[in-house]
């Protein structure tokens, strides 16, 4: 694989999205740039992904979940909240699945100011919720789903004590964008396809035009097929309707009414991508299969272009869905992972429950290892 081997991502390291690609984002000289460092994830190759699709395929994986928070929206949140301050913001506020809320609250630390999040109660995976708690949010639980809540945040936000940070807030869109500028740099050019989880749409879009914005600067030559993934529960943009009950595993994709559907749609025609679902068992079994197949630990949701990857290469020929007889070969993957594993580890807690004390001596361990190999 030709991977760059340029040291220009060292040099940035720990300094930040705005930092790094200032003349590309919606920032001036002027503004105050709200950091805790985001940015230069690993972009990872997954030697098992590749020899599964075969043909000379070269499958990476994108590990946003080492940023701050453990999400992607990291890259985002530096971007709004500076310009949030800029503008004289003093409270932040957003609807969220969890990954938001924790990002959010920690970029309003860090800047000094207050932050309110509402969520639908019960649906909050706890480490994300504890986040946002040791963050110094104020949390509002809402009997309802995310969608609703980000109904009630858009209406709050047309007063003047609050700014949004959702994905409505096109400044979160363009920090998200910088993941594909770090992409081209270190691979030398666009990969082919790019697949990633989607919930509220709002990184398919922004990854699209980071491309777009390479492309135009005479960066990259090319713009990889977009391919998202949606919980079968999930779906509102691969079943072309609004779902009133959501429900999924995957609590970051949980979301009935994506706030930047259109975009996300204009980005997968624009690239000749496509959206396809996932269900929840292949989301998890993808967890696993990463985990123990590439070290690589992530959120249940973040598993669903695994799932979408690891059916194509299982696929004898092009079915309705994303199958690997449409990838060319030689071709160039990339998959987004958007959070870190411990942000949502119940789904793999009953192991741990499970897990029985044994004597201890080393007859005992040996007896127990037998048992679990066997």
């Amino acid at each position: 694989m030709n991977i760059s081997t340029s040291d220009d991502a060292a040099r940035w390291r720990g300094r930040g999205v705005i930092a790094r690609y200032r003349a590309y984002l919606p920032v001036a000289e002027t503004t105050p740039v709200i950091s805790l460092g985001e940015g230069g994830t690993p972009l990872i190759h997954s030697p098992r992904l590749s020899a599964a699709i075969g043909r000379a395929c070269g499958v990476f994986v994108k590990y946003e979940g080492l940023n701050p928070t453990g999400s992607f929206k990291d890259r985002g949140m530096t971007v709004a909240v500076s310009k949030a301050v800029e503008r004289g913001a003093k409270m932040l506020i957003c609807a969220s699945t969890g990954n938001t809320s924790a990002s959010a609250a920690a970029y309003a630390a860090r800047a000094g100011i207050g932050c309110a999040v509402v969520l639908p109660a019960g649906k909050i995976a706890s480490g994300k919720m504890v986040q946002a708690v040791a963050y110094g949010a104020r949390i509002v639980t809402i009997e309802g789903n995310f969608d609703q809540a980000l109904e009630i945040v858009r209406a709050l936000g047309q007063r003047d004590d609050f700014a949004i940070v959702n994905s409505i807030n096109p400044d979160r869109i363009g920090g998200q964008k910088t993941a594909a500028f770090e992409i081209v740099e270190e691979l030398g050019e666009a990969p082919d396809f790019h697949l990633l989880p989607v919930g509220n749409a709002g990184n398919i879009t922004a990854y699209w035009a980071g491309y777009e914005d390479f492309c135009n600067a005479g960066k990259a030559k090319r713009r990889p097929k977009m391919i998202g993934f949606q919980a079968a529960g999930a779906a509102p943009i691969f079943r072309g309707e609004i779902v009133v009950r959501p429900e999924t595993v995957a609590t970051a994709i949980r979301i009935g009414k994506p706030a930047s559907w259109s975009q996300a749609k204009r980005a997968i025609a624009d690239s000749g991508g496509m959206i396809d679902i996932v269900s929840d068992e292949e989301i998890l079994e993808a967890q696993r299969w990463l985990a123990r197949g590439e070290g690589i630990f992530v959120e249940p949701a973040s598993a669903a272009p695994i799932a979408g990857l690891l059916r194509a290469a299982g696929a004898e020929k092009v079915t309705a869905h994303f199958s690997a007889a449409s990838i060319p070969d030689g071709s160039r993957i990339v998959c987004t992972v958007t959070g870190h594993g411990l942000k949502d580890p119940e789904a793999l807690a009953s192991a741990i429950a499970a897990a029985r004390p044994v004597p201890p001596n080393e007859t005992a361990v040996l007896r127990a290892l037998d048992t679990a190999r066997s």
